[in-house]
């Protein structure tokens, strides 16, 4: 059946940001306070091309950007200028005025990314439906985005300029570790078409003994969530645990339920997602925002609670999934 084209499309997004990163990289050329302004401008430049013009420019050029990224900021080559903020006197007087209406642009982009993928999913008009099909929350969530901007803008009465400033302050705090997520969400495809889960099941049937229920559950849960401490991403490594273990092994030698065993295993996966640096979004990017003296302190603070929670779901799926 032929797709119905949508009025927003998940193109025009990710132009919009290849945009943003691209004004990021201006900016951070014209900062000669960064020690590293070239390469760090290059980073950020090559991110946005990458962005903006994926689907137009030779999946070989791509690559080589992507190389190029990669060792830019493997030789420290992403840095961060000085901040040029306002006096702290300033800043309290401003959220003093200001007070709680702060909130409402970071509120704004929950509700109306549930507005756009519950109310208006199905929305058309004539013969174009409002969002892409299947992807109609990742454009809801683009959508309320740009509304959350305008109502930033509107209430502290700045311009759009500032939160391009605002933009690349964040993105230098985070740094290279920005395009963390979409790097190991590729290496996940990679593993997969390269036979890892394969190599899993023949290592998990060959050295476990996973005719036992309790020991093969353990081995799918644990398994979970130390490849996504690898991957850094629970979404790369379930493909690859499951077809190893959890498919062969649970679902067609035990005769486990499969939502059971899907459900709880990304549980799993996340587990091991409050456990690793490489998950740089969740635990390494905060503490860099908090600037936090300890890079791991977050990680330090979640394992306490990950390891329990790890455990419960071993119990949990070997209870549910084999009534």
């Amino acid at each position: 059946m032929e797709q119905i084209q949508s009025l927003i499309q998940m193109e025009y997004l990710y132009g919009l940001a290849g945009i943003i990163l691209l004004i990021v990289g201006g900016l951070t050329f014209a900062d000669t306070t960064n020690p590293k302004r070239w390469t760090s401008g290059f980073f950020w430049v090559a991110y946005g091309v990458i962005m903006l013009l994926g689907n137009f420019i030779p999946p070989l050029v791509v690559g080589i950007l992507v190389v190029l990224m990669a060792l830019v900021a493997g030789f420290g080559g992403v840095a961060a200028g000085r901040e040029m903020l306002p006096p702290r006197e300033v800043r309290l007087a401003r959220a003093a005025v200001l007070k709680n209406k702060l909130f409402v642009p970071a509120l704004a982009i929950p509700f109306f990314t549930i507005i756009c993928a519950v109310v208006l999913k199905n929305a058309q008009f004539g013969d174009l439906r409002l969002f892409p099909e299947k992807n109609e929350t990742l454009a809801g969530l683009g959508v309320a985005s740009i509304l959350a901007l305008v109502l930033a803008c509107v209430i502290t009465k700045n311009s759009p300029m500032q939160s391009m400033k605002e933009s690349r302050r964040l993105f230098e705090a985070m740094g290279w570790a920005v395009v963390l997520p979409q790097l190991l969400a590729v290496l996940g495809i990679i593993f997969t078409d390269a036979g890892v889960g394969k190599a899993i099941a023949e290592l998990t049937t060959n050295y476990l003994a996973v005719d036992h229920r309790l020991i093969a559950v353990a081995a799918y849960c644990v398994g979970m969530a130390v490849f996504t401490m690898i991957m850094g991403n629970a979404f790369a490594a379930f493909p690859v645990i499951t077809a190893g273990i959890g498919l062969p092994i649970l679902i067609m030698q035990h005769h486990a339920n499969p939502a059971v065993v899907c459900a709880i295993g990304m549980f799993s996966g996340y587990c091991g997602t409050l456990m690793t640096p490489m998950a740089a979004n969740f635990n390494i990017i905060p503490a860099a925002l908090l600037e936090l003296e300890d890079k791991n302190a977050v990680i330090k603070a979640q394992v306490w609670t990950a390891l329990p929670l790890l455990a419960a779901n071993v119990v949990l799926m070997y209870v549910l999934a084999f009534r």
